[in-house]
């Protein structure tokens, strides 16, 4: 164990600040359950856009960043577009602003805006909790399990198993980890809700920040003596059908990294990515922590500058970071310990390097904030998954007129639930990678026929989307047992069946009560396929101007996503110290903001409180 009494003291002082935080923001999260699941709508959307990126700068998706950056060098910032990472350009332009004008607080209570509260509504509403708790349960295993991974490095079992009166078997050593500091995240996200939350987080990004500049300057001190060994391609971002990477001499393990990825046809894997993610993001934001920061910002206008600064604050600083550990891991990878369970684990790259190359007090700080990674994106989603708990079931169906303190005591026992669960839903999942492939391919599939045609579409009703997250959940629950392959292939094959049942059911029930579709079309103002609507509208109020930003939505759109993959790309040119393609980089970042300013900034709707 290498980290000294400094390191220890800094780890305990952070746990120590957030303990505080869950205290003393306590009271003011009881007044009502908008201050507990939202913060009150009155958090500043510079504050909620850093509590986000915080909250995708996690520990188990950091890891598995280091990972891809090691294994494919340049090509692996495409393979996040599983996510899809784009999805925050999509919110950016148009669809927090959608959001956001429903003034619901959370994603099932939105739906009732959209279908209303009759039969059809209500099996919606029902649907969207269950698929929201489902998809919470995956990102709280996922982030479980990456913790527990992590820490299993820097206090090996050898040194605690003594004091321990019972025999933990070796491959869940990670997960009891797991559950200590899991207990952490709990206790100041369960006390003081969404505002103790997001100034938890921001705490968390000055830490990161800090340590990710250490990290990328330490890397670049390396390189200055070493020689970066790596396979041809490796610093090409661009690709073409097959991967072509070969590590034959250089590091033989990683050619079977790259064959159990699945990844060596890269072209096909890349189309389906972009496919796939298109759809996803034009669904709108799966209902977890993203859904409850734009749910909990001031007005549309803030959130769609949230969802925008997510992406200028995260990717710079964590690319930097990951570029950094990359580097270290292939100058040094015969002094990384990688060697977990008889078998090579390549996520424990991360975690290795910052045993061995970390300097005192450094170590502390750097192991303080993946600790913080953690916990937000853990509190940030026992969040969304405990609002749609009290909100959706406990007020909506089991005690709608529930005093204050009851109110506030289901929220405690809901979301100590929610952590048990997922913990042992994390002693039965395999890595990191698995969890995560799961949850974008198989999961994200289920969602996305019903919840891109709620936006877009006005005779899908009610009906339509329970039955086609119904068709969809189901196979994505049993599909990876009946299929051997990337999670990200029978991707389709679930879209189509999840079509197939809305379609179905869309046609087999009346479309929306009208008076509803007439006033989600008028507050929310989407374009797409509303004619029969928008017509009903304007002859009730001939001063109603349409929604015509398509064109120019689009084009955002695609300027943005250029200037997100530049954001990405030029921390690790510096970290690699390539100043031409740097400075190219750079170049298309100023131009993409020049053009943005002008054609989305500032386009944002002007009021400012919705």
């Amino acid at each position: 164990m290498k980290l000294t009494l400094i390191d220890i003291l800094i780890i305990c002082a952070y746990l120590a600040s957030t303990i505080v935080i869950g205290l003393v923001l306590k009271k003011r999260a009881q007044k009502d359950k908008t201050a507990y699941m939202l913060g009150g709508n009155k958090l500043p959307w510079y504050m909620l856009g850093l509590s986000n990126a915080s909250g995708m700068f996690d520990i188990s998706g950091t890891m598995w960043l280091v990972t891809l950056a090691f294994v494919y060098g340049l090509k692996s910032i495409w393979i996040p577009w599983l996510w899809p990472v784009f999805n925050q350009i999509f919110l950016m332009v148009f669809l927090s602003i959608w959001l956001r004008r429903s003034n619901a607080t959370t994603g099932a209570e939105w739906i009732g805006t959209r279908f209303g509260s009759g039969r059809d509504g209500n099996l919606s509403h029902g649907i969207v909790v269950v698929f929201a708790l489902i998809s919470c349960l995956g990102f709280l295993t996922y982030g479980f399990i990456g913790l527990g991974k992590f820490m299993e490095i820097f206090i090996p079992w050898e040194i605690v198993s003594p004091y321990i009166p019972f025999e933990i078997a070796p491959e869940y050593v990670a997960h009891v980890y797991g559950i200590v500091f899991t207990l952490f995240a709990m206790f100041y996200a369960i006390l003081g809700g969404m505002t103790s939350i997001v100034w938890a987080d921001v705490i968390q990004y000055t830490i990161m920040t800090i340590s990710a500049v250490v990290i990328g300057v330490i890397a670049m001190n390396a390189l200055t003596d070493n020689p970066l060994v790596v396979p041809e391609g490796w610093m090409n971002p661009f690709f073409r059908a097959k991967l072509d990477m070969n590590w034959t001499g250089i590091i033989d393990e990683v050619n079977a990294k790259i064959a159990s990825d699945g990844y060596s046809l890269f072209g096909i894997f890349f189309s389906m990515m972009l496919f796939k993610g298109i759809l996803v993001s034009a669904a709108g934001p799966a209902p977890n922590y993203d859904m409850q920061k734009i749910l909990s910002t001031r007005s549309p206008r803030e959130a769609a500058k949230m969802s925008g600064f997510v992406s200028v604050v995260l990717m710079p600083s964590r690319y930097f970071m990951i570029a950094g550990f990359a580097v270290l891991g292939l100058i040094f990878y015969d002094r990384l310990d990688l060697i977990v369970g008889n078998r090579i684990d390549f996520e424990q790259i991360l975690p290795s390097a910052i045993s061995e190359f970390v300097p005192v007090g450094f170590m502390g700080l750097l192991l303080a904030g993946l600790l913080a990674a953690f916990m937000s994106t853990f509190a940030g989603t026992l969040n969304a998954a405990q609002a749609y708990l009290v909100n959706d079931i406990y007020l909506k169906y089991l005690k709608p007129k529930a005093s204050r303190k009851q109110i506030s005591r289901t929220n405690y026992l809901t979301g100590i639930s929610v952590v048990g669960i997922s913990v042992v839903f994390g002693f039965f999942a395999l890595d990191v990678n698995s969890v995560l492939q799961w949850i974008v391919s198989a999961l994200w599939g289920a969602y996305t026929a019903s919840n891109v045609m709620k936006w877009y579409w006005w005779r899908f009703n009610g009906s339509g989307f329970f039955w086609g997250m119904v068709a969809g959940i189901v196979p994505a629950l049993i599909f990876p047992y009946v299929f051997d392959t990337l999670d990200l292939y029978y991707f389709p094959l679930i879209l189509v069946i999840s079509l197939t049942g809305a379609l179905i059911g869309t046609y087999s029930s009346p479309p929306t009560d009208e008076e509803t579709l007439k006033n989600f079309y008028k507050n929310v103002k989407p374009w797409g396929f509303w004619k029969p609507i928008h017509d009903k509208v304007v002859a009730d109020d001939p001063s109603f101007k349409k929604n015509v930003d398509f064109k120019m939505d689009m084009f955002n759109i695609l300027i943005g996503i250029v200037a997100q993959t530049a954001l990405v790309i030029f921390p690790i040119y510096i970290v690699l110290k390539r100043m031409l393609p740097l400075g190219i980089s750079l170049v298309i970042i100023a131009v993409c903001l020049i053009i943005m300013k002008r054609t989305w900034w500032d386009r944002l709707p002007k009021e400012n409180r919705s």
